[in-house]
């Protein structure tokens, strides 16, 4: 196993942090391969349906714009992580400057929330496309579209400004090395001393409102929507409706179900191993960006199509 224990015993005034992840693996190094591997397909798969979307005169309506928004959000999250993981493991540029762990936070933070308001805009736009099909393109024109993206950025920022900020407002006085490959709320306050009960609590109140309360309104939405598509007359606008919202919700609930899962085994890290908590990190920040590009480009038959064509 890597020697961090040295790490451990110098401290930088807290200046900066050492990024430790996977610590009980002893050929870290070895993690290059997946993690790369993983992060080449994932840029690979996003920016080919993005590109898609933007080139194809077929693809541009609202609908795709906010595929490919929310594509991108993905690649911004991803890339905010990986290569910073990379260039440690290669490089052993393993530290990381109280600032930079602070924007990282905020980044992946804000991004996955902002990624939450974007399927929020998805459902409002297949609500309004089943619900107000003659008044669609009146309602959903660009500057809507702006206007969804914008609300779901300042929204994000609402919601994960007061955790970050509460996070480093804490004293962090044990050590400096965080045992994981990114900065992450837990894993800052598990080096702080003091009293920590008000940043787990709205740390944990935030969280709550994005996964619980999104997700519950996002299910509410499209069981609706679903429940109306299936009186629709004409069986293929109908199965068009379903196989839509379908693959929005199959995307939805993936996001949504590695972040419960992830919130449930942090609560739970005391009987985790670090490296469990490290991979749970991994599958919740890298899984969905990497099979969402699957899901639409296999389940959209326009996105399908067009990528047939241009392979062909």
């Amino acid at each position: 196993m890597e020697d961090w224990s040295n790490h451990s015993r110098i401290h930088f005034s807290h200046t900066e942090f050492v990024l430790h992840g996977f610590p009980g693996i002893i050929h870290r190094k070895l993690l290059i391969i997946p993690f790369l591997t993983v992060y080449i397909l994932l840029l690979m798969g996003n920016f080919t349906i993005v590109h898609r979307i933007h080139a194809e005169k077929s693809l541009q309506s609202p609908m795709y714009y906010l595929i490919s928004i929310l594509l991108l959000a993905s690649i911004a999250c991803t890339t905010s992580i990986t290569p910073k993981f990379l260039l440690g493991l290669s490089f052993g540029l393993d530290r990381i400057s109280r600032a930079g762990c602070f924007i990282q936070m905020f980044s992946i933070y804000s991004i996955t929330t902002f990624e939450s308001g974007i399927m929020l805009s998805m459902a409002l736009d297949r609500y309004v496309a089943v619900y107000r099909p003659l008044r669609y393109n009146d309602i959903m024109t660009k500057r809507t579209l702006v206007l969804l993206t914008c609300v779901s950025w300042v929204r994000s920022a609402f919601l994960v400004s007061p955790v970050v900020i509460l996070t480093f407002s804490a004293q962090f006085c044990r050590s400096n090395v965080i045992l994981s490959f990114v900065c992450e709320n837990m894993g800052l306050l598990s080096l702080a001393c003091g009293d920590i009960t008000r940043q787990k609590m709205v740390g944990l109140a935030v969280r709550s409102v994005i996964t619980l309360g999104d997700f519950s309104l996002l299910v509410l939405s499209y069981s609706t929507i679903l429940y109306t598509a299936m009186k629709i007359a004409t069986s293929k606008n109908r199965n068009k409706a379903l196989n839509t919202c379908g693959t929005h919700l199959l995307v939805a609930m993936l996001i949504y179900l590695c972040t419960i899962i992830s919130s449930i085994i942090y609560r739970m890290r005391r009987s985790m191993s670090i490296d469990i908590l490290n991979l749970v990190s991994a599958t919740y920040l890298m899984v969905p960006a990497t099979v969402n590009p699957v899901i639409y480009g296999l389940r959209v038959k326009e996105i399908r199509k067009c990528l047939r064509k241009s392979w062909l």
